[in-house]
């Protein structure tokens, strides 16, 4: 499954086989699987918790200790319904931790419960979302603050999956963008075009400071100027040879940083776009005319 998605996320942002798992998923917006698998469980654990019991017989076979509105609950015969127990099967409170090596685990639905523990942070009770009037006489909260309660623990879940990623999957010094969810506005532009931001963004890319894994006696100086070496700041913020098409679309733009208005203002993208066309950066060496390398005095 990891090869599968690193194929997908490399097919995502044209990226070449050098580039690092970790950067790969950051530039395709693609969490990792393992983070990845562990929101979607725990979302689909606050979905039980904050089903009404009286309408969802794995909502109603939650813990009793369990801190939901309802008190409804089945009885113990049926939430001991488990395939596989034996008859001295001693389960473990939902918030327990499971043991390494597992000797003792949750019943089905107390792992449901306890994935969503960590959610739980700072609430007395879950909320319920219902779709339809609670039965009369249910002494509940507004149901529009339930549902805003509701989407926020969601929310939490998200920037959860965030942290995990960034905790479990770190990228190189040299690369500095944090993890996203969202596609970057960027990927809006051509595949090509948009490959060429992705490529330069993970320093492994056609400009003479990103040299191949095979070039063992490389030279990074760029060959436009042949003054600095050839980095991503470098053909888009200072080579002098650029200055003219740069002074024209970039004049705006002076950081290619994460807190940079160039990742989220839609001029300044398309702008960097036709920058990248007029000037061919980034672009494969038999792409480029020999018009963009004047003679050297």
């Amino acid at each position: 499954m990891n090869s599968f998605w690193h194929r997908v996320q490399r097919w995502t942002t044209n990226n070449f086989y050098s580039t690092p798992t970790s950067i790969l998923a950051r530039e395709a917006c693609l969490p990792p699987i393992v983070p990845y698998c562990r929101y979607r469980r725990r979302l689909a654990a606050l979905m039980v918790a904050c089903a009404p019991p009286y309408a969802n017989p794995a909502a109603a076979r939650l813990p009793p200790s369990f801190p939901s509105l309802s008190s409804f609950r089945a009885q113990d015969s049926s939430r001991h319904l488990t395939k596989g127990l034996s008859s001295v099967y001693l389960p473990l409170d939902w918030r327990t931790k499971v043991p390494s090596p597992p000797v003792r685990k949750h019943l089905p639905v107390d792992a449901f419960a306890h994935l969503s523990l960590p959610l739980q942070e700072g609430l007395t009770r879950l909320p319920l979302v219902l779709h339809t009037l609670p039965p009369p006489g249910t002494n509940i909260p507004p149901l529009d603050l339930m549902k805003k309660t509701y989407l926020a623990l969601r929310a939490r879940a998200r920037l959860m999956l965030l942290q995990d990623w960034a905790e479990e999957d770190p990228t190189p010094p040299y690369y500095d963008y944090p993890p996203s969810l969202t596609p970057h506005p960027f990927m809006g532009l051509g595949k090509f075009v948009a490959g060429r931001i992705h490529q330069m963004r993970a320093a492994k890319s056609y400009l003479a400071a990103h040299p191949s894994w095979s070039d063992e006696d490389p030279n990074l100086t760029c060959p436009r100027c042949e003054i600095e070496p050839e980095t991503f700041r470098h053909a888009v913020l200072f080579c002098p040879a650029r200055s003219r098409d740069r002074d024209l679309l970039l004049k705006d733009v002076s950081s290619l940083g994460q807190d940079s208005n160039l990742w989220s203002e839609p001029h300044l993208i398309r702008a960097l776009g036709e920058y990248i066309t007029t000037t061919r950066t980034g672009f494969p060496p038999d792409m480029i005319s020999e018009h963009f390398f004047p003679p050297t005095p």
